[in-house]
């Protein structure tokens, strides 16, 4: 069998195939993390953690429509002993996942120099990247009582040692692939052409890739793929391509994605037939004032009811929620 890295294409006898009765699902993934300023540098302290407690309203909220959201969670999240109040229970009994978020600046052990080119987890030396996993998952276990089997890299950040080391820490799961996102220039990795299928990096070791679910939209979605990274630099054309409907890069989440838009993109990721839509968010989105998608109460109140509309429409499409382990078992190695 074939062992690849994570930012290797996969081939096409790659892609998972899953059981027949599997159907199409979808699936709500939270990167919980620290609260900070996107647009400063990367610091190790100073951070919050002020909308913690509001993990629990989210978690009940999924539970309402029948969800099971994955929780990938960070190292000062783990640390806080309100998230495990607010999701412990939860995930002990089978009604949230729990799985590890990677921010290399803020987690253990801090031997590395603070700079962007090392924010990405897969650019650091394998000892450094291994010891880091290695913390974070022992930390998660502990914290809520169940093996996290699931790893995303803060900044979608894997590098070419990254599933060698997921296997040796018993992770089933990567989900740091943004298909059709270029993280090239500021040093990080280039997703432009992965695919937004799941795909075994690993089959002996059982190690699967779930990329975030990210589509084009519009007469010109097949050229996206060329065309749209063409654009980076001439983001007004972007924008007015967008606007007439005619190219339109659509990623599944509420940060800023309208309700909308995100239907839209629903409608894409289905007609072509992609077996599971991995939703995405930050946790501090959950309070106001934390990122720049939620400022204030009415920000939140737009998010929760962005999650109603999809979690309708999605009903009505007939494509039910899935969990990591019935993920997993409809996998057929």
């Amino acid at each position: 069998m074939r062992q690849s890295g994570i930012l290797d294409l996969p081939r096409p006898e790659d892609f998972v195939r899953f059981a027949s009765d599997f159907g199409q699902r979808f699936l709500v993934t939270i990167d919980a993390e620290e609260e900070f300023d996107w647009s400063k540098p990367f610091e190790r302290t100073g951070h919050g953690l002020a909308h913690v407690p509001r993990l629990a309203k989210f978690q009940q909220f999924c539970e309402g429509f029948g969800v099971t959201p994955l929780w990938l969670v960070d190292h000062p999240v783990a640390g806080d002993p309100r998230a495990a109040e607010a999701l412990g229970p939860a995930v002990r009994e089978g009604r949230a996942d729990i799985g590890i978020q990677l921010h290399p600046w803020v987690s253990p052990p801090h031997v590395e120099e603070l700079n962007v080119h090392n924010s990405f987890a897969g650019n650091l030396p394998p000892e450094v990247e291994r010891a880091k996993i290695r913390a974070l998952r022992n930390l998660v276990e502990q914290a809520f009582g169940a093996p996290p089997l699931v790893y995303r890299a803060g900044r979608y950040g894997v590098g070419p040692a990254t599933a060698p080391i997921l296997g040796e820490c018993s992770i089933a799961i990567d989900s740091s692939v943004r298909s059709r996102f270029d993280y090239s220039s500021h040093g990080g990795p280039n997703f432009r052409d992965h695919p937004v299928i799941p795909w075994w990096i690993d089959r002996t070791r059982g190690l699967m890739e779930l990329p975030l679910t990210t589509v084009f939209w519009g007469p010109l979605r097949g050229q996206g793929h060329w065309l749209y990274p063409a654009l980076w630099r001439v983001p007004r054309l972007r924008g007015l391509l967008a606007r007439t409907g005619l190219l339109e890069r659509i990623p599944l989440t509420p940060e800023g994605i309208n309700a909308d838009e995100a239907l839209r993109g629903i409608d894409i990721a289905l007609d072509d037939g992609l077996p599971v839509l991995v939703f995405s968010f930050h946790s501090p989105s959950l309070r106001p004032g934390n990122t720049p998608y939620v400022r204030d109460e009415d920000d939140l109140d737009r998010l929760y009811d962005w999650w109603r509309k999809v979690f309708a429409y999605l009903q009505q499409r007939g494509v039910r929620p899935t969990g990591v382990q019935e993920l997993m078992r409809a996998a057929q190695v």
